[in-house]
């Protein structure tokens, strides 16, 4: 979406290097520890997003992205789906 291959290379490589504003890592960094330690979350981590200005519905909107992403991905991996690598078009 945003037409610029330098940041998604640097998103795909390493978002907490990338070029991006504090509130796009804000963001990032609840995605990530949503998917990977998503019983550590806590109140501390919505209150996080809000501090960088997101609304509670942008918050949802983030949860239920990574969410469904999950949700997917496991479905998937569990029958073992062999998707499309459209992703470096």
């Amino acid at each position: 979406m945003t037409r610029d291959a330098a940041l998604v290379a640097q998103l795909k490589k390493d978002y907490t290097r990338a070029d991006i504003t504090p509130a796009q890592r804000a963001m990032l960094d609840y995605a990530a520890k949503l998917t990977r330690t998503p019983w550590e979350m806590t109140a501390a981590d919505v209150q996080a997003l809000r501090e960088h200005g997101f609304s509670d519905r942008a918050i949802l909107d983030i949860n239920q992205i990574v969410g469904y992403f999950a949700f997917v991905n496991r479905l998937a991996d569990g029958l073992g789906v062999q998707l499309e690598d459209y992703w470096d078009e």
